[in-house]
């Protein structure tokens, strides 16, 4: 099989995308294979223990030569997986990823705000961020979602009954909107907060470059966040295709006439 060509060798792996066994079969054949194979086998990497992480450290010494350059797609289960002292160098090795996603119930803000620094930027091809969390002002999660001038879709989930806007946040918010470099949201967005939905749509409605959302999820407890929340969908209504809004404290659901989804 030497004497085919690369791309037909590449074809037949691309063929066997998501059988996990052949693959790993695959990648034993030739050196010619190993390239094709792990961009399929490392497509998306998952670290959702500690322990998951310091196994792929022990598996792959070097992180330059890691698999992780093949990644699309990298979740990490909790902030204290990442907030070891040499956790910055192996997450820079994520360098083409463009799902990411944070989760996990973390009381310690320090948690949070050590992972934020490690994942800002870590990734310029980043297209979707979902992200659950707690204990952490807005303001922080707004520094990694307009990091990613590539950045289309986002999940943002609240855990915590705290609210999520500190006295920082509006001096900050006023001063990043000013940059040149801001995104123009053009995908999804999917919002599930007990707190501080009203501000959170209210910056989103400031953005100087506009939003374009084709997809909306918007849950809240608030009844006086409605308000704020229908301008973000009427804002976005030009390009809406799917639409699910609905007030927890109430329990009241909001359609709109022409929307599938």
């Amino acid at each position: 099989m030497s004497n085919l060509p690369q791309e037909l060798l590449d074809h037949i792996v691309d063929l066997l995308h998501g059988s996990q066994t052949p693959l790993r079969n695959c990648s034993l054949v030739s050196k010619s294979w190993v390239a094709r194979t792990r961009t399929h086998l490392f497509s998306e990497v998952h670290f959702q223990t500690t322990e998951n992480l310091e196994s792929w450290k022990k598996t792959f010494p070097d992180p330059s030569t890691s698999p992780a350059r093949y990644a699309k797609a990298l979740s990490v289960g909790h902030p204290r997986v990442v907030t070891g002292a040499d956790a910055g160098r192996w997450i820079a090795a994520f360098s083409r990823v463009e799902r990411l996603e944070l989760g996990g119930r973390e009381l310690n803000a320090r948690g949070w705000e050590v992972a934020f620094a490690l994942f800002h930027k870590f990734s310029p091809v980043v297209k979707s961020i979902r992200m659950r969390w707690s204990s952490l002002p807005f303001s922080r999660f707004l520094y990694i979602i307009l990091a990613f001038p590539l950045l289309e879709d986002v999940t943002m989930i609240n855990c915590h009954n705290e609210a999520l806007i500190d006295g920082d946040d509006f001096e900050w918010w006023s001063t990043l909107v000013q940059s040149p470099n801001i995104p123009t949201f053009a995908g999804s967005l999917e919002l599930l907060l007990r707190e501080g939905m009203g501000l959170i749509t209210d910056r989103f409605l400031s953005l100087p470059n506009g939003i374009r959302f084709r997809k909306l999820a918007l849950s809240w407890f608030r009844e006086e966040d409605v308000s704020s929340t229908m301008a973000l969908v009427e804002k976005c209504s030009p390009t809406l295709e799917s639409l699910d809004v609905s007030c927890n404290s109430c329990g009241t659901f909001t359609g709109h006439p022409g929307l599938h989804g």
